[in-house]
């Protein structure tokens, strides 16, 4: 079985006494229309030589348009999914999440060649996050974001670790 590597972030930006957290709706114009409403973290595959955090950073600004912090490590989903396209291969997944923090840009502001994997990005408020996103292990990495969120009330102001 091939294995894949991915990390992704659970973007947090407070805004109108109340926590937001980043999401993407993932595709493109043009695309088959059972994907129009899926709403995800922005996440990718980790590139040869980057490390974890590394490739979340670099996918929040590729998909989202954000720069942000790093506060802390969520955790790790593992499942295992059958490629659609060419070979139809069965693929062990692990996808490394880390909580961040908006630090600047403006969401949704995403260069031309990034539109081909990204449809929009948006805000959405984080206790709502938990029921509107589409895949179960992000759903569970929001409940741990609200948790950590709770947990640390501000814990998040002082975070400005890492910037992509």
């Amino acid at each position: 079985m091939i294995r894949e590597l991915s990390a992704g972030a659970v973007v947090l930006r407070r805004m109108k006494n109340q926590w937001w957290v980043a999401v993407i709706e993932p595709g493109h114009e043009g695309e088959p229309e059972d994907r129009k409403n899926v709403v995800a973290l922005p996440k990718g595959n980790i590139d040869p030589g980057e490390k974890p955090l590394e490739t979340a950073i670099r996918e929040v600004r590729e998909e989202t348009g954000l720069r942000v912090g790093s506060v802390t490590k969520l955790g790790d989903i593992k499942y295992v999914y059958q490629r659609k396209w060419s070979d139809s291969a069965k693929i062990f997944k692990v996808v490394s999440f880390f909580l961040m923090k908006h630090l600047s840009g403006h969401i949704g502001d995403i260069k031309p060649n990034m539109k081909h994997e990204v449809r929009r990005a948006y805000w959405l408020p984080l206790d709502e996050a938990a029921a509107s996103l589409s895949y179960s292990g992000e759903k569970q990495m929001a409940k741990k974001a609200m948790e950590y969120v709770k947990a640390h009330p501000d814990g998040l102001e002082a975070s400005r670790k890492s910037v992509g």
